[in-house]
């Protein structure tokens, strides 16, 4: 046999009016929505209706309620019946009319948003020539339908909605609250609202809201100060057609996190639904803040945001799309203003670079890029050295960038955010673009060596200065290269960096992963980092002559610490134990004298 669900009433209006919104304010925001809807309906049929909402807080009705007066169509008895006591059956709404794309919202549901801020609800409304209804719903589930009792009834068409405040709601019903909230959300309105004798709607739109319109540049700023606190860098004229959309773009003054959600202000049909709307825009344009409305746009239940669907998707793409176009017509016609653009919101930009090839030809072009022959953008690298020659992390530039500038190589600085990404995708839009890492073996191949007597003079002290840096895994070298300032360079080709990862993860493995990494270690290309000694500097040149074992040991220790911190690598533990015991080594040997017992 057939059964029905059971259904407490109680605690569906609980948690409709208690969890489906984020916050109790948005009752004004549901009692406007009804209202407007009411008036919409009514100049449907009666274009010269009157459109008007009054809002009264318990300060000017005097009895403790908040009411809500509309020149609204009304509802019958029995539209009374099926819109405010019915929760989740849309058919007898689509008959009555009020389903139609241009309301803004559904009656019933929406009312039950009041119940997070009141105990009871009172509906006084009449349609047409119909009499005078009064619908009263409390917060448990029940609700009375009547003829409206002498001295309540409407002379005129339209609906008035009486809320009796809960006793913990009290601050919701202040008139500097209510004024506050109705301006918040309605202020774009087309209908007069007024709080008492106060309007709260500002008129249509700042922003152009026909095809072609001019758009008020003065007009736009000053709605950004006053709305959303800070003046724009630019304004960028938004529309798509097919969601009923038009607005504005405000590109941020100052740089912002670009993993931070940007919050968007969106209206719908000219009511505000959030100011705090995500997904708008693609990820990329974090540097943008929109203010829209829209007619087709879906709002989720609560209607506190924006229902992803396929429209929304291909309204995002459309957006994006105007804002990519505001920026390369800032490439082509404002060079000056582009820069200042990219000193702030670089990092956008350089994110949508590595999906977008007009962005990428922007960067190319336009962003100054830190090298070691100054600063300068890909393309005039490209003409003046040819091959984008590049490090790929920033350490790996401070540790070459000097000695590759002596040795006649420009290096591009790939270490800061996406920089590698981008120079590695130039020949992807470019063919005749060439790009290369930079390896330490190509300053090795440019450093002059030594005369053959030389090398062999040299011998003796190359084996007394292995065998101090053997423990290290490192091997020394002598070469002559500029700058002579520079008494040794410490050099870690990729493969050695990936052997010594191996060493220092090995020694954190467990048994399994230790074995697996063995084999990794015994299937890598020996390679050991390099300790170059520069043999036309003169501090080397006089510790290669020296002949005492100690000396020269500690000599080359303390090399080997030099070069590590100059060239900004990490200090392992042996190294930091090495760098103490050269230095007090060498100190030893300056200060001579008898140790004390």
């Amino acid at each position: 046999m057939d059964r029905t669900f059971q259904v407490d009433l109680r605690g569906v209006v609980d948690l409709l009016s208690h969890h489906l919104y984020g916050s109790p304010r948005v009752y004004v925001r549901e009692l406007l929505q009804n209202a407007v809807d009411a008036i919409t309906a009514r100049r449907a049929a009666e274009p010269d209706a009157p459109a008007r909402v009054l809002v009264e807080p318990p300060e000017l009705t005097g009895d403790g309620t908040l009411r809500v007066h509309d020149t609204g169509i009304g509802l019958t008895e029995a539209q009374v019946h099926e819109l405010l006591a019915t929760i989740g059956r849309s058919s007898k709404r689509d008959e009555l009319g009020f389903s139609r794309h241009e309301f803004l919202g559904q009656f019933g549901i929406g009312l039950l948003s009041c119940f997070l801020v009141a105990d009871e609800i009172r509906v006084v409304t009449r349609h047409g020539d119909q009499p005078t209804v009064l619908w009263t719903g409390w917060s448990d589930g029940r609700y009375a339908v009547a003829p409206a009792p002498p001295g309540q009834e409407r002379a005129e068409p339209g609906t008035t909605v009486t809320l009796v405040p809960r006793r913990d709601a009290d601050q919701w019903f202040g008139t500097p609250t209510v004024t506050e909230l109705a301006r918040l959300y309605g202020s774009l309105l087309p209908v007069d609202v007024r709080v008492g004798d106060t309007p709260t709607t500002a008129g249509p739109p700042p922003w152009p809201t026909r095809p072609g319109a001019p758009l008020d540049r003065p007009a736009l700023i000053r709605y950004a100060q006053q709305t959303l606190g800070f003046t724009p860098f630019d304004v960028v004229p938004l529309a798509v057609p097919e969601a009923g959309l038009t607005g504005v773009a405000y590109i941020l003054p100052t740089s912002v996190n670009p993993a931070a959600r940007a919050g968007h202000r969106v209206h719908l049909k000219r009511m505000l639904l959030t100011e705090h709307a995500d997904g708008l825009l693609p990820e990329w344009a974090f540097f943008a803040r929109c203010v829209v409305d829209a007619t087709e746009l879906r709002p989720t239940a609560s209607r506190e945001s924006l229902y992803e669907d396929t429209l929304l998707t291909a309204t995002r793409d459309a957006l994006g799309d105007q804002v990519r176009g505001w920026l390369v017509r800032l490439a082509r016609h404002d060079s000056h203003r582009l820069a200042e653009f990219l000193q702030i919101h670089h990092l956008g930009v350089k994110a949508l670079a590595l999906h977008d090839d007009e962005m990428l030809r922007l960067v190319d072009q336009w962003w100054p890029m830190d090298t070691n022959v100054g600063t300068l953008t890909l393309a005039e690298f490209r003409r003046r050295h040819g091959l984008i020659r590049y490090a790929a992390g920033l350490d790996e530039f401070r540790q070459l960038a000097a000695v590759a500038a002596a040795q006649d190589l420009a290096v591009v600085n790939g270490g800061y955010t996406y920089d590698t990404e981008l120079i590695e995708r130039l020949p992807t839009v470019d063919r005749s673009v060439l790009v290369e890492r930079l390896e330490p073996s190509d300053l090795t191949t440019r450093f002059d060596s030594l005369d053959p007597q030389v090398e062999l003079a040299l011998r003796p002290f190359l084996t007394g200065a292995q065998r101090a840096l053997e423990r290290l895994g490192c091997e020394v070298v002598v070469r002559a290269y500029d700058p002579v300032s520079l008494p040794a360079l410490y050099l870690v080709s990729r493969s050695a960096a990936f052997n010594d990862q191996l060493a220092a993860s090995r020694d954190k493995a467990d048994e399994l992963w230790g074995g697996v990494l063995d084999a990794l270690a015994a299937s890598a290309p020996p390679d050991r980092p390099q300790l170059v000694l520069n043999h036309r500097n003169p501090l080397v040149r006089r510790v290669t002559t020296l002949t005492d074992p100690e000396l020269v040991g500690l000599a080359v220790e303390a090399l080997y610490g030099q070069a590590l911190l100059l060239g900004h690598h990490p200090i392992r533990a042996a190294d930091a134990a090495l760098l103490n015991s050269s230095f007090l080594g060498l100190l030893g040997r300056a200060v001579p004298g008898r140790s004390e017992a």
